[in-house]
């Protein structure tokens, strides 16, 4: 898996998978157009994550979205990533700025964690082709580790709650036969 290429190494993982009748590079073609902010309930976790921020005045930025995540790659009809580089646990999430994946392997900042989300097809021999998506983050020493940690226990119900929601929404798509229809 391409996840494997940007972060073999990490401290937190999470993975969830669903079955989709569509061809891998359709799916992948799905996954890459994915907004969070397309789904009321996800835009509605993530406006709560994101409230302290902007009452405290910290942040004015868009919500959080697949956009803020940096493209790091395809591997053909099989598999991609997206990174992220940031202080998580902040109100404001500490996001470093990144605009490569060379740059996503290179970052040299120790207190702040790395985060890839991959996703992986691969067929069943149903006729079937199983879609997993995959998180996983690094934490560079044993203080962000701890500081880390806390926020992941708490977040990542929700986070799996966005993951699986995705994961549908994505499949809605690659089935749908109007997107059938717009392909031939």
């Amino acid at each position: 898996m391409l996840i494997d290429d940007f972060l073999p190494r990490f401290d937190f993982r999470e993975s969830h998978a669903i079955a989709i009748r569509a061809p891998s590079a359709v799916i992948l073609d799905c996954v890459q157009r994915q907004r969070a902010q397309d789904d009321p309930l996800v835009r509605l976790a993530i406006r709560i994550r994101e409230t302290p921020a902007r009452w405290l005045g910290r942040s004015n930025r868009p919500p959080l979205d697949l956009g803020d995540f940096t493209f790091l790659g395809r591997d053909a009809d099989q598999s991609l990533a997206f990174g992220l580089i940031g202080a998580f646990w902040q109100s404001d999430y500490g996001l470093v700025e990144i605009h490569s994946a060379d740059a996503f392997c290179r970052i040299d900042n120790n207190d702040v964690c790395q985060l890839v989300m991959g996703f992986d097809v691969q067929t069943n021999g149903r006729g079937e082709s199983i879609l997993t998506t995959e998180t996983r983050v690094f934490c560079p020493t044993p203080a962000v580790w701890r500081k880390f940690a806390p926020y992941w226990y708490v977040i990542r119900p929700v986070s799996g709650l966005i993951r699986r929601r995705m994961l549908a929404r994505i499949r809605r798509e690659a089935e749908s036969p109007v997107r059938i229809e717009r392909q031939s």
